[in-house]
């Protein structure tokens, strides 16, 4: 199965409190902050992974490819992919300003239509952004089926279709999608069991997470090709949808604690001061 994969890099979501904004409050800064993948794009390199290959024979069975936009050091995002197994990368160069969703979503379908890819598999959102619109834009773009918040994959039909369980309210629905199709994943789909692709036997467990890049997968990633282009080469309309008119941070909190006795005493403050209740 060919797999194409888009990953995008983020602001260590464990940093979140060092966020920064522009003096002038028109952007977020990422000045002092450290990149790293988005943890949703990260599942689903994983989930490719593991529907390409034969687990305990180590044999892999089709190919995945990532895929990113940004600047040229985003490069170094794909590596990582690259080191967890994944066969090559595309990047686009793109400075973040001139993306959003949609364009994001076009220059992926331009991508797709090169590629041919069976499957694309990505995250359900971004850290950052946490837009959740990508993926359905592009399958409407494509015109394939889709499947959002995927907990499990199963390959049917010697790999011409996939049955998803996805995350509901009121428990998993089971969707049957025909190939080639759009499917997001959400965190559970790297559960030890959550993949099943027919070769590797359906009683093997993998470890809980993605998996590490060990240090022969991270010199190999070295000499694994990264085809670089520019968002303008993709011959899309590369107008955003989205804008921003200004960012403010909270309130800074007081830091005063006022104790109380009793839960009398507390409900008065909460109806009487706070207004709470």
């Amino acid at each position: 199965m060919k797999i194409l994969v888009p990953v995008k890099r983020v602001c260590d979501p464990d940093h979140a409190n060092k966020v920064k904004l522009s003096a002038d409050g028109s952007a977020v800064t990422s000045d002092g902050l450290e990149w790293k993948p988005n943890p949703f794009d990260e599942y689903a390199v994983e989930a490719a992974l593991r529907l390409n290959e034969n687990a305990p024979k180590n044999e892999k069975l089709g190919e995945t490819i990532v895929v990113s936009l940004g600047s040229a050091d985003v490069a170094q995002t794909l590596r990582q992919a690259l080191a967890m197994g994944a066969d090559r990368g595309i990047l686009v160069e793109a400075n973040d300003a001139q993306l959003d969703s949609s364009v994001v979503a076009r220059a992926l379908k331009a991508i797709v239509d090169k590629e041919k890819p069976d499957l694309v598999l990505m995250g359900k959102q971004t850290v950052d952004g946490d837009s959740n619109a990508v993926g359905q834009m592009l399958a409407e773009q494509l015109g394939w089926p889709m499947a959002t918040f995927a907990m499990t994959i199963s390959t049917t039909d010697g790999g011409k279709t996939l049955t998803v369980g996805r995350e509901v309210d009121t428990g998993v629905l089971t969707l049957k999608l025909t190939l080639p199709a759009v499917v997001t994943v959400d965190l559970r789909i790297v559960a030890p069991t959550a993949i099943k692709n027919g070769a590797t036997p359906a009683d093997h467990k993998y470890n809980e997470g993605a998996r590490y890049a060990s240090l022969k997968g991270i010199m190999q990633a070295k000499k694994k090709p990264i085809d670089q282009s520019k968002l303008a080469d993709l011959g899309i309309d590369t107008a955003t949808t989205a804008s921003y008119a200004k960012f403010e941070l909270p309130a800074a909190r007081s830091g005063s604690t006022v104790f109380v006795e009793t839960v009398d005493d507390l409900l008065a403050k909460l109806r009487n001061d706070a207004k709470a209740i």
